[in-house]
C-alpha cells in the first residue's frame, strides 16, 4: 500500500494490472478487502458501487478475554446500567470496541473499551472517528515527560552544587565584551559583577599633580611666600640635585 492508498484506489489498481506476487481473482462483489493502515485494520465488503465496513470481521481476541464482538450484558466500572459491543477496530495488533448503553441507546454517549474491559475514550458521539482513533494511539505510546536531573546530596568536597563565584571569576565568565568594558571602567576586579561601572572612574581621581599643587599652596600660605615662588625654589633645590 502507498500512503494515500484507500480500498477505492486499490481496486482501481488491481482492475488495471494484477500485481506479480498475487496468484487470486481480480477485486469484485462480495470480496473483503481488510487494510493496515498506519496500524489500524479496516475490513470493507466490496459492493458493486462503493466499499460497506464490516465491524468485528477480523477478530483477533483470545477466548478468555472478557470483552468480544459479541458482548451484551458488559457492566463498566463507574457507570450505570448494562453495554454491548456495537463495532470494534485493531489497531496496532491490539482490539479496541466500541459500547453502546442498552437501554438509552444512541441517547447516551457510547464509550471505548479494550479486550480486558478497561476504559480508554470516554465520551465518544462520532464512532471511531480520527479524534477517537489517535486518543487510542495516544494510550499505546504514552509520551514521556523528560524531568530535569536532580542534585544529589553527595559528601562534603563532592557536591555537584555550583559554588558562588569569585570576583576574578565573575569577570572571566561576564563574557568578553562585558569583560572588556568593565576592565577598563571598574576601580578593581572587586566590582566587576556583570554591572559595569560599580564605583568610580579612572578619570574621577585626584592626580597626583594636583595634590602636589594643593600641598605647596598650604605651606605658602603658612610660610608667607607666594606659591610661585616656592615651586620656582623647589625647582631650582632640584636642578641642584
Amino acid at each position: 500500500m502507498q500512503p494515500e492508498d484507500g480500498p477505492e484506489q486499490i481496486r482501481k489498481r488491481f482492475e488495471r494490472k494484477l500485481p506479480r506476487t498475487f496468484h487470486g481473482h481480480s477485486i469484485s462483489v462480495s470480496d473483503m478487502l481488510v487494510l493496515n493502515k498506519a496500524g489500524v485494520v479496516t475490513s470493507y465488503y466490496v459492493e458493486k458501487e462503493g466499499f460497506t465496513v464490516i465491524a468485528g470481521f477480523i477478530r483477533n481476541g483470545s477466548s478468555g478475554a472478557p470483552l468480544s464482538f459479541d458482548t451484551t450484558h458488559f457492566h463498566i466500572e463507574g457507570k450505570e446500567g448494562s453495554w454491548l459491543a456495537f463495532d470494534s477496530v485493531i489497531i496496532d495488533g491490539r482490539q479496541f470496541f466500541l459500547m453502546e448503553h442498552e437501554t438509552y441507546g444512541k441517547e447516551a454517549a457510547w464509550v471505548v473499551l479494550d479486550e480486558d474491559g478497561k476504559l480508554i475514550v470516554d465520551n465518544v458521539y462520532q464512532g471511531f472517528d480520527q479524534t477517537v482513533l489517535q486518543q487510542i494511539k495516544d494510550y499505546l505510546n504514552p509520551t514521556q515527560n523528560i524531568t530535569e536531573p536532580q542534585v544529589q546530596d553527595l559528601p562534603s568536597g563532592n557536591s555537584k552544587e555550583k559554588q558562588p563565584l569569585e570576583n576574578w571569576q565573575k569577570y572571566m565568565e561576564n563574557g568578553e565584551y562585558l569583560r572588556s568594558i568593565e576592565s577598563g571602567e571598574e576601580q578593581n576586579y572587586s566590582f566587576i559583577d556583570g554591572n559595569k561601572n560599580n564605583g568610580k572612574k579612572k578619570n574621577g581621581r585626584v592626580s597626583v599633580l594636583k595634590k602636589l599643587r594643593q600641598k605647596q599652596a598650604e605651606i605658602a600660605k603658612r610660610s608667607g611666600k607666594p606659591a610661585q615662588q616656592m615651586e620656582a625654589t623647589a625647582d631650582m633645590e632640584r636642578r641642584r640635585k
